[in-house]
């Protein structure tokens, strides 16, 4: 099930996330608004999400979450994007990777 959150997300919130995979949520972050989907087989649907909730795609960026060792990884196809400088599967840039945790901190800090 995938949710969109910009608040800190609650057991049966993450308990539904991971659904789809078991042990990591596949995210989709909007670093202008403060907000992301997570859950869902994709990043692509997590991204298709926010983007009918009126997030802009230059926004949007994909990452996981693994809540035992509550990392972030940031490697999505979504981030392939030569246009905005990202050529591969991993945000290249540093302030937006910084963007990118603050708002997954924010809504899965110590969380578990």
């Amino acid at each position: 099930m995938i949710h969109i959150l910009d608040r800190q997300a609650s057991e049966s919130d993450i308990t539904e996330m991971l659904e789809a995979l078991g042990s990591y949520i596949k995210l989709a972050v909007d670093v202008s608004r403060g907000v992301l989907a997570g859950g869902g087989e994709m990043h692509a649907d997590c991204e298709s999400a926010l983007l009918d909730k009126g997030s802009r795609q230059e926004d949007v960026w994909g990452a996981d979450w693994f809540p035992v060792s509550q990392d972030v990884r940031y490697e999505s196809l979504i981030n392939i994007r030569p246009g905005l400088g990202n050529r591969g599967l991993t945000i290249q840039d540093q302030e937006l990777r910084n963007r990118v945790y603050a708002v997954v901190m924010m809504v899965f800090g110590g969380s578990t």
